[in-house]
């Protein structure tokens, strides 16, 4: 509608609706979030959690509105016909660029439940968004180094037990869990510097998957791997408030997670953990060869 207009003023417009809309929406999410911390009565907790969701939905959504306002993308969306906000997902898909999170928040969010990442334990301290991040349930992490667990092995398998307890509340709240595998954007400098098997692609983490997996395997059995490519060339989140990305193909692949993963001991099975390196090796072998095709049509 207004894809008109010069691509520095759209980008303008974008930053500062989007900030408008958060300062609108936060104190409703704070307030309902210290409602939520204040009174522990399981009830209330849910009831909370429900309102706190759909503020974040509408947070996502109307970004999502303003870029359909602002600019023309033209979007190629594929495999997500049977997609259902009742039901556990694992979401994972290649990192191109900070453009990719808003553009999966574009085409998941109506389709599948409230993306949410697992957080390291400390991040619930940070000042305000500790409480958002808590309210909204992103899972936080209980991990231990080598080096804890060596000092104090009574630490062992403690970091997974702490986690499953954390994620105790998904067990009746279908949930969606996110992950860059690759850890960071794709860059010509670090595909060389990790010498990279892919084409398109770093070396996947394996390790943080499987730490959800292990966690979380009697909830999320269902994985999601999204393929996103720009086919005019990759460009960053301000190209993405300007306009400058006109085309954006995400493509959606649902995957049954193999039974033997679902609450695996990755740090001490061994077996288990080579036969899941393998399996993720074997996804992202097929995802690079999808990229190619992709951007060959």
């Amino acid at each position: 509608m207004l894809d008109f207009l010069p691509a520095p003023l759209k980008g303008i417009l974008a930053a500062l609706s989007i900030l408008l809309n958060t300062l609108i929406l936060f104190p409703f999410l704070l307030l309902f979030a210290l409602v939520k911390l204040i009174i522990p009565v399981t009830a209330v907790r849910k009831a909370c959690t429900v309102v706190l969701n759909n503020i974040a939905w509408v947070w996502i959504g109307f970004n999502n509105l303003l870029m359909d306002v602002l600019h023309k993308v033209e979007w190629d969306v594929r495999g997500v016909a049977n997609l259902s906000r009742e039901h556990w997902y694992f979401v994972t898909c290649n990192h191109q660029s900070w453009a990719d999170i808003p553009a999966i928040q574009y085409v998941l969010n109506s389709r599948i439940p409230l993306l949410k990442f697992f957080l390291k334990k400390q991040l619930i301290w940070v000042p305000l968004l500790g409480v958002a991040w808590w309210a909204l349930d992103f899972p936080f992490m209980h991990r231990h180094t080598k080096e804890q667990i060596a000092k104090r092995p009574e630490l062992k398998g403690k970091d997974i037990a702490a986690t499953q307890a954390a994620c105790e509340k998904f067990r009746y709240t279908p949930v969606t869990i996110f992950n860059f595998m690759e850890g960071t954007r794709f860059t010509p400098e670090k595909h060389q510097r990790q010498n990279s098997p892919y084409k398109h692609l770093l070396k996947p983490r394996a390790g943080g998957t499987a730490f959800v997996f292990g966690a979380m395997g009697e909830m999320i059995h269902t994985m999601l791997d999204v393929t996103i490519v720009y086919p005019d060339g990759r460009k960053g989140f301000w190209d993405y408030l300007c306009g400058r990305i006109r085309r954006i193909v995400i493509d959606v692949r649902t995957r049954e997670v193999p039974e033997q993963f679902l609450g695996m001991d990755y740090e001490n099975d061994r077996e288990t953990r080579a036969a899941f390196q393998r399996w993720v090796s074997e996804i992202w072998a097929e995802k690079d060869a999808r990229i190619s095709e992709l951007k060959a049509e």
